[in-house]
């Protein structure tokens, strides 16, 4: 896609993130509200990544770096916009930022039942780690 714009978000765009992840993402986290990504904005500035079209938000990648592992999250693009080349270049730039800050290898939260992303993630050469689980704890009440 010509024109296509990948840029750090500021704290000014985070309600349209926020609705845009209703339109675009799947399922829901218990960080999906402001205080959540005013925090992650405000302590990791370069990680919540955005694809702009025109003007309009068109994809999203959280590109997480702890000095240790590179986490991907939260990569989502508009519905009437797949398939156009936005995800791979939100996960080249992600990749690019990892490189530059000393990763090694990134790793991505994708949804089992989300098939759709698999396909996306196979293409840009991510593989399941069949022998690994996430296990969780929620540390506050969800909303």
């Amino acid at each position: 896609m010509t024109d296509l714009r990948i840029r750090a978000a500021r704290p000014e765009d985070l309600d349209a993130v926020l609705a845009f992840w209703k339109a675009a993402a799947e399922g829901t986290s218990i960080s999906d509200d402001l205080s959540g990504t005013e925090r992650l904005v405000t302590r990791d500035p370069g990680a919540l990544l955005l694809a702009e079209h025109a003007g309009e938000l068109v994809g999203t990648v959280i590109a997480g770096f702890d000095g240790w592992r590179c986490h991907l999250y939260r990569l989502a693009v508009h519905p009437d916009r797949r398939r156009l080349g936005i995800g791979s270049a939100l996960l080249a730039a992600a990749e690019e930022r990892f490189v530059t800050l000393g990763g090694r290898r990134g790793d991505a939260m994708v949804l089992e039942r989300n098939e759709t992303a698999h396909h996306a993630w196979r293409a840009a050469g991510y593989t399941p780690e069949e022998q690994w689980r996430r296990w969780v704890k929620p540390l506050t009440e969800q909303p």
